[in-house]
């Protein structure tokens, strides 16, 4: 009994034996298909189950885990998604899968892929026959892939049109301290491809756009401004736009380090504006006729004279201003104007006041005196009288709108941020506004700006400040449009001579 059923059982294994012998060799000594492999393979990558993945491999490498790493964590992958295609044969024992591959990285977003897991018969088994470039095609040669930091230029100074600013512009002093308010730039991030002895290759990256800052600078007009200076030196030219207070222009070539918004220098006759502005606002009509002598002497004072010493004789108040009659300004102020007046009628004009521009600026003095001599000095933009370049493009600026306004290179927010709010517009007497300009059209229409080749549609003042030590500051005020401006040149002589040509150049170049 024990015999038969040990022939019985050895019947059954041989059965099975017989069976699983059968099978193999009706699959050609294989166990399994080139799919199944290929199936689990793709299932245990999505998974991150490296060790299952390795089990499927021929032969895995020592670094088999180590390239998985680099290709997962230290490039931030978040997900893996494969989409095999169809098995293809390659021979008797070789197979591969073309396949389509997505990894999300958790800087850069979708990096899609495509590249082919090859297979090959190990002992009669389906095995992946892996290598690097299984990873990713561009895995050959000893390249690597790694994810870098990479920072955004700072943000770019642009014009109020959104271009760029013109090269040349003899304005870098003022735009460079905005470029160094500029906070630091937060960084973005780049995928490369190392290959030894080749230089990094970018193939994806996010990097935050650059920003860029508007100035209130003009293109046509900064332009106009930097070439109307090329080839002359110690002169600025500063235009703002009198409706806003916008600087739609500053050209600096002034030597040692000054500044044509916040160094001061005595403005000569274009403050014969401001001293214009308290005689009207005494009362003296432009119309009124006023003496113009070659010299006037201050009674038991000083005496003042005329450019040459010329003497015109009676002649509206206007046209003494046209022919800036330092004689008529000195006599009238000194009559018509309490202590007070010049100094008060100076700070609704912007003087004493800080110019909160976003890079700094100032406006300019006058010290109020009880000294005739002083006072008569004061009148004709002499004496204590100082004021910055861009100081007088305001005061231009002021008689075209009839408001005086904070000028500033940045936006109205981004200068009160930088240099505080600084104060509001301030609205001029309009009949004292109407009467400067009739002053300053007849000044290049018939006085000291006439013949000079400037446009007929310009309202102006000439001004030649005496200085010690060195020939006279050369000035020019003016405006046309919605467009005011002054012409600086230190030690440039008569303001006819010195500034006019180069305010001519300016206003053609426009």
């Amino acid at each position: 009994m024990r015999r038969r059923r040990l022939f019985v059982l050895l019947g059954a294994v041989l059965a099975v034996a017989a069976a699983v012998a059968f099978a193999v060799s009706a699959a050609g000594g294989v166990v399994g298909s080139a799919a199944e492999t290929a199936t689990a393979y793709f299932r245990s990558w999505e998974d991150g189950d490296v060790a299952a993945m390795s089990r499927l491999v021929d032969r895995p490498p020592e670094d088999f885990r180590a390239w998985h790493e680099a290709m997962g964590g230290a490039l931030g992958v978040e997900r893996l998604r494969l989409e095999p295609g169809k098995v293809r044969s390659t021979g008797e024992e070789t197979a591969e899968v073309p396949f389509h591959g997505v990894r999300e990285l958790e800087e850069l977003g979708e990096w899609p892929f495509d590249a082919t897991l090859r297979l090959v018969v190990r002992d009669r088994r389906w095995k992946v026959d892996w290598r690097p470039d299984t990873l990713h095609p561009l895995l050959t040669d000893g390249r690597t892939f790694h994810v870098v930091e990479v920072f955004r230029p700072p943000a770019e100074l642009v014009t109020s049109e959104g271009a760029k600013i013109p090269q040349n512009n003899y304005a870098e002093a003022y735009l460079q301290p905005l470029r160094d308010l500029q906070e630091e730039p937060e960084p973005g991030y780049a995928l490369v491809l190392r290959t030894p002895g080749e230089p990094e290759k970018e193939l994806l990256s996010a990097v935050p756009d650059g920003d860029v800052q508007r100035t209130t600078l003009s293109r046509p007009v900064q332009a106009a401004a930097a070439r109307a200076l090329d080839g002359r030196a110690d002169t600025a030219i500063v235009a703002i736009r009198p409706s806003t207070g916008e600087i739609l222009a500053v050209a600096d070539r002034l030597k040692d380090n000054y500044s044509a918004f916040k160094d001061t220098f005595p403005p000569g006759s274009t403050f014969k504006v401001v001293t214009a502005a308290a005689l009207l606002r005494a009362g003296l009509d432009p119309a009124a006729q006023v003496a113009c002598p070659g010299t006037y002497t201050i009674p038991f004072h000083r005496a003042f004279r005329n450019d040459g010493e010329v003497a015109r004789g009676t002649l509206s108040f206007l046209d003494a201003f046209a022919y800036s009659c330092n004689t008529t300004f000195v006599k009238e102020s000194i009559d018509r104007l309490a202590v007070p007046d010049l100094p008060e009628t100076a700070a609704r004009w912007g003087f004493g006041r800080a110019l909160p521009t976003g890079v700094g600026g100032f406006c300019g003095t006058v010290e109020q005196t009880d000294d005739p001599d002083l006072r008569g000095a004061n009148a004709i933009g002499q004496g204590s009288v100082v004021a910055s370049p861009l100081c007088m493009a305001t005061v231009a600026a002021a008689v075209q709108s009839g408001t005086w306004r904070v000028p500033r290179l940045v936006p109205a927010e981004a200068a009160a941020d930088i240099d505080g709010a600084g104060s509001g517009p301030v609205e001029l007497d309009q009949g004292v506004v109407a009467g400067l300009r009739q002053m300053m059209r007849a000044v290049v229409d018939h006085g000291t700006a006439a013949g000079a080749g400037l446009p007929a549609d310009l309202s102006g003042k000439t001004g030649t400040a005496e200085v010690p030590g060195g020939a006279p500051h050369a000035w020019f005020i003016g405006y046309r449009g919605d467009l005011a401006f002054s012409v600086f040149v230190k030690h440039g002589g008569a303001g006819s001579t010195g500034a006019l040509p180069i305010a001519r150049r300016f206003l053609n170049g426009l």
